[in-house]
């Protein structure tokens, strides 16, 4: 099996340590337009071999893992590459636009839009995770209109990796994921932010930070090139659902600064109920 690889940051690099396992003949192609990203993954092994993007028309599987504005011009250019037994996925974090520009794509059968709930807050290829992929939710956006065969490709890897099938329509996974993904990044970007404007000593914010800050700011670590387009190409929900979290927090204030002790326990109560929800 061949597997070319556009982009060799976290996602690309750790989907090439995993997919050895189950397919341990396979051989990985990469591509990235950085050099140093891609000299890097050939020495640590990430890839077999490097090569430009006609060279993914040899391909059997290509995995497409750029920032997602970048997504929108570089996915309509490997699909014209591609030959048509090739199955070409992305894993990128919004779909509703990457979906909308490949509508009408004369390959638009080659193609899956599939957004794996993985990462960390490190990037490129010397962030690659082995185990990053297995086990995780997969979500995967309009299967139907992937040819069968190749989309039978697609999920005979996904399975093969463990990964838990989430099948949703593109609009509803932006939704979504504007809430119990993108918005915990905005918390974290925004806690650090004003930690940081406040602590104008930075020794203050080292010397006091305990795992409770830590933990909350470790988002505020991810790369800014990833996630500014995802939060521009997922604006809309992303500002409702920043909307709703001003209304809480201000809430929440008023009943710290009323000294309203019932119904600041209840909301924390009700709350908490939150780890029963990701424990299961």
């Amino acid at each position: 099996m061949k597997i070319g690889i556009v982009g060799l940051g976290l996602m690309g690099g750790s989907f090439a340590l995993d997919i050895r396992n189950p397919f341990p003949n396979c051989k990985i192609y990469g591509y990235d337009n950085s050099k140093t990203n891609l000299n890097k993954a050939l020495e640590l092994g990430l890839i077999d071999q490097k090569i430009d993007l006609e060279g993914l028309k040899n391909m059997n599987i290509v995995l497409v893992s750029i920032p997602v504005n970048h997504m929108l011009s570089v996915l309509p250019k490997v699909l014209d590459i591609v030959s048509n037994n090739t199955i070409v996925f992305d894993v990128g974090s919004t779909k509703e636009a990457i979906c909308n520009v490949l509508k009408n794509h004369k390959k638009r059968s080659n193609f899956l839009a599939v957004h794996p709930m993985a990462g960390t807050e490190f990037s490129g290829p010397s962030a690659a995770q082995k185990g990053l992929y297995i086990g995780k939710t997969n979500i995967v956006c309009e299967y139907e209109k992937t040819n069968k065969k190749l989309g039978e490709i697609a999920l005979d890897v996904f399975e093969k990796l463990g990964m838990k099938i989430i099948y949703m329509d593109p609009k509803s996974h932006d939704t979504h994921v504007a809430y119990v993904s993108h918005l915990s990044h905005i918390s974290s970007f925004m806690l650090g932010k004003t930690v940081i404007e406040k602590e104008k000593n930075e020794n203050n914010i080292f010397d006091l930070a305990g795992s409770g800050f830590e933990s909350t700011v470790r988002l505020a670590k991810s790369n800014p090139v990833t996630w500014t387009p995802i939060f521009l190409q997922n604006k809309t929900n992303l500002a409702a659902a920043i909307d709703e979290y001003i209304v809480n927090l201000n809430l929440l204030k008023q009943y710290i600064v009323d000294e309203n002790q019932e119904e600041l326990n209840k909301v924390l109560n009700n709350t908490n109920r939150i780890k029963e929800i990701l424990n299961k």
